[in-house]
């Protein structure tokens, strides 16, 4: 095929994406194989999409660890139930709260409870500290990110308060799933989980990890089809860093490059969702954390887990624990937003519903 026709096609497909915010597989697979000859436009689009929802405003979230125990054994993280190197720890419920309120003291009006599939912390304890966080401040929006539950348990957590829910569903692809994941574990569950969340009306978070073993770019192509199915509030996605103690420890990382322009896609699919920067991207390279900034993510995550405790929450190797990414240091944040051109706001930054094309 002639380059200049086919660089046309490519025009063709990212215009109906920026017209319908949907494409087909091999339409998505067409982007990403040929991304090179439409960077500038995916970005600068991406980057006006962003400015004209969120007009240079990044929502802070307060991210509390609560525990790195899990039962599961994905191959790919740092805290799975086999690796033996792991510090574990499962924060209290007086400590959970005391980052609480000290960050309700900062400003700060969403709190992020994340941790592995803990058998040790009872869904009844999670379902208390919810409500003790709603009594500190009942505006306050709270995130899970404890991994799959059952829609019984789900639902009790949104009776009690928790508003939001991240469960990345890694990867659509089954055979994917499980070169990443052992057999003791079931896609289906993951994905069910994630249309209960929607039906109990979570605003609910999903994504991937780019550069994981085993993935190709129909992957990625599979993983945007979902996605837009899904039609997710959040979407959170950042390169694969391997982790000690784990089958992938010797692989390489995930591009940063093909995750920014991912972030730019995503953007120009959902305008209104709420996107981070992830701390894997700044883990690997400021520079491109600047990128996502600047062209499509709208939300960063500040590290509230008590200080002894954040280096023992390893989900990949030499995670970035630098000053920007902890919250006591809110004025360097706000400083380097500001040199970007972007200020922080402390408000819950709760999604805002926008209809899509089908």
């Amino acid at each position: 095929m002639d380059k200049k026709i086919f660089k046309n096609d490519i025009y063709l497909v990212f215009d109906k994406l920026l017209k319908t915010r949907n494409l087909k597989l091999e339409e998505f697979e067409l982007l990403i194989e040929n991304r090179d000859m439409i960077l500038d436009e995916v970005y600068l689009s991406a980057k006006a999409i962003t400015k004209r929802f969120f007009n240079k405003e990044i929502y802070v979230r307060g991210l509390i660890e609560i525990s790195n125990c899990c039962k599961n054994d994905c191959y790919y993280c740092g805290i799975r139930a086999s690796n033996r190197d792991v510090n574990r720890y499962r924060l209290s419920r007086e400590e959970i709260l005391e980052s609480v309120k000290l960050g309700t003291e900062i400003g700060f009006k969403t709190f992020v409870l994340q941790g592995g599939e803990d058998k040790g912390f009872k869904d009844e304890e999670l379902i208390e500290i919810i409500r003790e966080i709603k009594k500190i401040n009942p505006e306050t929006a709270i995130t899970l990110s404890v991994g799959e539950k059952e829609f019984d348990v789900l639902e009790k957590y949104r009776l009690a308060g928790a508003d939001r829910f991240l469960l990345r569903h890694e990867t659509k692809n089954q055979e994917h799933y499980y070169k990443l994941h052992p057999k003791s574990m079931s896609q289906e569950h993951r994905l069910q989980a994630l249309s209960n969340l929607k039906k109990l009306g979570f605003q609910t978070g999903s994504g991937i990890m780019v550069g994981s073993p085993g993935q190709t770019v129909s992957n990625i192509a599979e993983d945007l089809v979902y996605l837009s199915e899904l039609n997710p509030e959040m979407v959170g996605i950042g390169p694969f860093i391997p982790a000690k103690g784990t089958p992938f420890e010797n692989e390489d990382s995930g591009s940063v490059e093909l995750t920014v322009f991912l972030l730019c896609i995503l953007r120009i699919m959902f305008p209104r969702a709420n996107i981070p920067a992830t701390t894997s991207l700044a883990t690997l390279s400021k520079e491109w954390r600047d990128k996502a900034i600047e062209y499509a993510a709208n939300v960063y995550m500040p590290n509230m887990t008590p200080t002894y405790r954040r280096k023992d929450y390893a989900l990949y190797k030499d995670k970035a624990c630098f000053k920007i990414e902890a919250a006591e240091n809110l004025e360097e944040l706000k400083n380097m937003f500001g040199e970007l051109g972007y200020h922080i706001v402390m408000n819950r930054g709760d999604f805002k519903d926008v209809q899509r094309k089908k």
